[in-house]
């Protein structure tokens, strides 16, 4: 794998923000990419009509998604991607070049100068040139010449690229073709996980009947400069429509409200990372010193920097929720106070105002908490950083899926909520450099054994064994308060009960206040205890532990890099695995207004 830089004579470029910078505080934007696939031999008379088209729904991405870079990302072959391509630059978008094979083989597919110029134009205006290593199975001389081995290489290039998009741009003439690699194979790729001649039977899972974010396309209806080359039946000439998998409503002029919701919480955090740019950027945890940066493949530079900006936002609004929960309860307990004050002590009526009073507060927090979806929020960017983790993590090691149609980021959440998919769309993007081809050094495979599994003092296992101690103390300290508080209110019930008759009433009154304090107390700080499911996090911190020990216990005697690397790989679907239940654990506990009058 090789990666061209830029050829301008710029700044460095910075994809994740879209503009050429010097010193200045990086934006953490996600890019929109979008990637193309069509037909070589467009009609010359349909070319301007499809240039409007593709410009129009280029700019309408851009002004739709403020703030994100809208990506190009194309194989610069001849007709369609380069009509895309020359587009995306008149735009002033950012261009992404994939190759199918080395450069100077793919040339020979350019059978004029004049088409070599162009792709040698384009080449110099992209801001990356990736290109694609040689299929498993296949040889230079195989892919040499036109043949089932190049084939294979275009094919190779079409799953990539639906991998690594949000919206696959089709020009395309709407048939089905058995040509492996071709327009045709790579849409139904797109939309059905398939592609024959290419990716397995059994790559296909029980994962193509999930609702899924990442079949969209936007498809440009074309003719072909040959015999027949007119669009399937019922298609015309420069229809353009949105084009999913909805048995009822395949194509629509708008987008469906599926995606659009995926792409509103991928811009809301793209907007939530260029607010706190300048605290993500100095405050931010990083997995990689920049010793290690210089040592490892530059592309896990881009997911560790995600990866940044997920876990900063996480604790961001981690420390809203708790502060949030901690203000609702303490009002709670105070009102709670004021109330047996009330009935007990004396009835002042500022009591009851000072009682309402403190009802009306926690209900604010909690209206504002709401308001501004802290909980959402925190639940989905700590569930992004954790599978940013994991996708960080197999890229050190060169650990793959075992197919040839997979990568980091396709199983993660895919049976879960389907909004969830935009947690997807900005894994399948900060991995894109990663995934073009696994890390072969066996230095990664140390890496990712010392820094993510650790001991029991550092990494996820020393994490899991400090937090879970943590947990385990605070949830003693809960039961001790209670057992307490028990104790002590039985004692107080005895007295009352054996020598009431002989106490005073202000001896009296004062110990049914304080009973009724203590146990108010105590289910006050139980009902935290379940919001901030203490127990049930002790139990995933114990098996979260657990698994990195057993990764560690078998990681010691493996035979090779390979029996590491398998590992490696059933360590991160665990822990993917435990971070889809942890979510959905806690979205049953999300901050609601009502819940302030129901402990009141």
């Amino acid at each position: 794998m090789a990666k061209q830089p830029d050829h301008r004579p710029t700044e460095p470029f910075d994809p994740w923000s879209g503009s050429h910078r010097a010193g200045a505080t990086p934006h953490f934007s996600v890019p929109l990419v979008v990637a193309v696939t069509g037909h070589r031999d467009l009609v010359a008379a349909e070319v301007p009509g499809i240039r409007d088209r593709v410009r129009s729904f280029l700019g309408r991405l851009r002004d739709d998604n403020p703030g994100r870079p809208v990506t190009v990302m194309c194989g610069l072959a001849e007709g369609a991607d380069r009509l895309v391509a020359e587009e995306a630059v008149s735009l002033g978008l950012i261009l992404s070049v994939s190759l199918p094979m080395k450069r100077d083989s793919y040339v020979r597919d350019f059978a004029s100068d004049r088409s070599r110029a162009e792709f040698e134009f384009l080449c110099a205006r992209a801001v990356e040139v990736f290109e694609l290593p040689i299929v498993a199975g296949e040889t230079e001389a195989s892919i040499a010449a036109a043949g089932p081995g190049r084939s294979r290489q275009y094919a190779q290039l079409g799953v990539f690229l639906c991998a690594h998009c949000h919206v696959l741009l089709a020009l395309w003439d709407g048939k089905p073709s058995d040509r492996v690699g071709g327009t045709a194979q790579v849409v139904r790729f797109h939309h059905d996980d398939v592609m024959a001649g290419y990716t397995p039977a059994s790559a296909s899972s029980r994962l193509v009947l999930a609702d899924d974010e990442s079949d969209l396309v936007y498809h440009v209806v074309c003719s072909r400069d040959r015999p027949d080359g007119a669009p399937a039946d019922g298609l015309r000439p420069l229809e353009a429509s949105w084009f999913t998998t909805d048995d009822r409503r395949p194509r629509t002029v708008e987008l469906p409200q599926r995606y659009q919701r995926v792409f509103e919480h991928t811009q809301e955090f793209s907007r939530d990372a260029a607010t706190h740019a300048a605290a993500i950027h100095a405050g931010g945890s990083t997995l990689l010193t920049p010793q290690q940066a210089q040592a490892m493949p530059t592309g896990l530079q881009d997911i560790d920097r995600v990866f940044g900006v997920a876990d900063w936002l996480a604790i961001h609004y981690q420390q809203k929720v708790l502060r949030t929960l901690q203000a609702t309860h303490a009002c709670v307990l105070l009102a709670g106070v004021a109330y047996v004050s009330y009935t007990d002590m004396t009835s002042d009526r500022w009591l009851l105002l000072a009682m309402l009073g403190l009802m009306l507060i926690a209900a604010g927090f909690n209206v504002a908490a709401r308001r501004g979806h802290w909980h959402r929020k925190y639940l989905d960017y700590r569930t992004l950083a954790e599978g940013l983790r994991v996708q960080f993590y197999w890229a050190a090691a060169g650990v793959t899926s075992g197919s040839a149609s997979k990568f980091a980021h396709d199983n993660f959440l895919q049976m879960q909520d389907p909004e969830l998919g935009w947690i997807r769309n900005v894994m399948r993007v900060a991995g894109t450099e990663c995934d073009i081809a696994p890390n072969p050094d066996p230095q990664g495979v140390s890496f990712a054994v010392r820094e993510w599994i650790g001991d029991e003092r550092s990494g996820q296992l020393g994490y899991y064994a400090r937090k879970g101690g943590e947990r385990l103390r605070r949830h003693a300290d809960t039961r001790k308060l209670g057992r307490l508080g028990l104790w002590g209110s039985g004692l107080t019930l005895l007295v009352l009960l054996f020598v009431g008759a002989g106490v005073t009433d202000s001896v009296r009154m004062p110990l049914v206040f304080v009973m009724g304090v203590v146990l108010l107390a105590i289910g006050v700080r139980q009902a935290y205890a379940q919001a901030t499911a203490e127990s049930e996090l002790i139990k995933q911190y114990e098996f979260m532990h657990r698994i990195f020990h057993n990764a560690r216990r078998r990681i010691a005697t493996a035979a090779d890099d390979a029996d590491r690397r398998r590992i490696l790989k059933l360590l991160g679907d665990s822990a993917l695995e435990e971070h889809a239940e942890w979510i959905l654990l806690h979205r049953e506990r999300s901050v609601d207004p009502r819940e302030v009058f129901r402990l009141s």
